[in-house]
């Protein structure tokens, strides 16, 4: 009897202090360019989900990942830690396990940690993570939010929750199904405006859409589940879309992410902050909104101030790498960014720049190419986008502000001198800091031989007549 009652004394101040920590849900998205969205400015793309999440919460406006590949992006968010630092470096490598630690600590403070979808970059990297429960449900699309149901079903845990959700919209390759009128589409100017263009934007903002019912799914899910709605619900993305300058790329459309966070009695809705955040930084914060101490040794830092709207400040400078993703796309970069300026060295200027979408030219991936080389025969405006996305200077330097686009290229502009060479610095330094050595793994393609695409076309197995 005496030893009954202790347990049941020990017992309830744990299950009391278990129900004080929120429960979270992190849906992850993937190759989603924020700017296609209604809480980015979109008025044409459908997203009704992300919209009322913006209305019930906070919009981050200045939100970036580390790297604009998955497996170095989703890497540093399960670390805390710079490419460089946990080991993935180029796409599909293969962090350190010792540094995938976000799991580790959450379970540490009590949590039960569930990922369903594409959180980490493939089986290994996810397992190495030691998720309480792990479902890589692949490319399913619509079934996302009933596997997320199944799981909350058959859940009797009562420990706090903290369920990561990858929905792998909108990656390639997007819906064959379109809902959208490709005659009403404004295409981004950075593109070529043609037919197959504008076909394969609207299957990707078809993607979008789908992925935003998604969201509203689990989140309606989550909210029937947790019932004192004691729960922090953030979106993101882990880096931007694929296409040209987008994703493989450290301009902001492929550098800047979405990121909208609802926590109902703690964020205050309809918010709108402009701190500068990276995805490094969502590890140290859910640690500490768990109630767990700073990590120490790590790049990230908690931005919780920031959710209660507390800080209107997070971070002065963001670093962004990217290294190369297999030998699709073979092109070194490291970049540095302020509120105001942003510098970008390219590694290999006398290379091409290229990716998977130019070079295999797949449908509902990068089949458009075929019409962009053709409009440059005749079009000057459109070679002059082919080239620009073929060779890059060594530097590059954009007022960030006033040139939000970074469309002009500051770099030898004499009154910008001082200030680059300041920024170049601070590059060097944090380079030196996080042991970046520039290694590369694969060879690239010199801008004085063919093209990658060429290059693949002498690859590729002659048709049978």
């Amino acid at each position: 009897m005496k030893t009954t009652l202790l347990l049941s004394m020990a017992a309830t101040p744990l299950a009391a202090f278990a129900q004080q920590k929120p429960n979270i849900v992190i849906y992850i998205a993937d190759d989603h360019g924020c700017l296609q969205s209604e809480p980015y400015g979109d008025t044409f793309v459908r997203t009704p989900n992300m919209a009322r999440l913006a209305n019930e919460g906070m919009t981050f406006d200045q939100a970036f990942v580390a790297s604009p590949a998955s497996g170095p992006s989703r890497a540093a968010l399960l670390s805390g830690l710079m490419p460089a630092r946990n080991g993935a470096e180029a796409n599909h490598t293969t962090p350190r396990a010792d540094t995938q630690i976000l799991v580790k600590r959450l379970q540490g403070l009590g949590y039960e940690v569930a990922a369903i979808g594409k959180i980490a970059h493939g089986k290994e990297q996810a397992d190495m993570n030691h998720f309480d429960y792990l479902q890589i449900t692949g490319n399913i699309r619509e079934k996302l939010a009933g596997t997320v149901k199944a799981y909350l079903d058959k859940r009797t845990s009562q420990k706090p929750l903290c369920l990561l959700v990858g929905d792998r919209r909108p990656h390639v390759s997007w819906i064959e199904q379109n809902i959208y009128d490709t005659s009403r589409i404004t295409l981004p100017d950075y593109l070529i405006d043609t037919p197959e263009t504008r076909e394969h934007w609207g299957r990707y903002l078809t993607d979008i859409t789908g992925l935003d019912e998604s969201i509203g799914q689990v989140d309606k899910y989550a909210e029937e589940y947790f019932g004192n709605r004691n729960y922090l619900f953030i979106y993101t993305a882990d880096h931007g879309a694929q296409w040209p300058f987008g994703k493989w790329n450290l301009y902001d459309k492929g550098t800047r992410t979405a990121m909208l966070a609802r926590w109902k009695g703690k964020i205050e809705p309809g918010t709108r902050t402009a701190a500068m955040v990276s995805w490094i930084d969502l590890m140290p914060t859910l640690i500490d909104i768990a109630g767990g101490k700073p990590v120490e040794n790590i790049d990230g830092k908690s931005f919780r101030e920031v959710l209660f709207n507390k800080d209107k400040k997070h971070r002065e400078i963001i670093y962004t790498t990217h290294t190369n993703d297999g030998n699709m796309n073979v092109y070194p970069m490291r970049a540095v960014r302020t509120e105001k300026y942003k510098y970008i060295r390219n590694l290999l200027p006398d290379c091409y720049h290229s990716n998977h979408s130019d070079i295999h030219r797949k449908d509902g991936a990068g089949a458009y190419w075929d019409s962009w080389d053709e409009a440059a025969r005749t079009d000057k405006e459109a070679a002059e986008k082919i080239r620009h996305y073929y060779q890059r200077p060594a530097e590059e330097f954009y007022d960030i502000v006033n040139d939000p686009d970074e469309k002009h290229n500051l770099a030898n502009n004499p009154a910008y001198k001082e200030e680059m060479q300041r920024m170049s610095v601070l590059l060097d330094k944090w380079m030196s800091d996080q042991g970046d050595t520039q290694r590369l793994t694969k060879k690239p393609y010199p801008l004085s031989g063919p093209t990658p695409h060429e290059c693949n076309l002498k690859k590729e197995p002659k048709k049978k007549k």
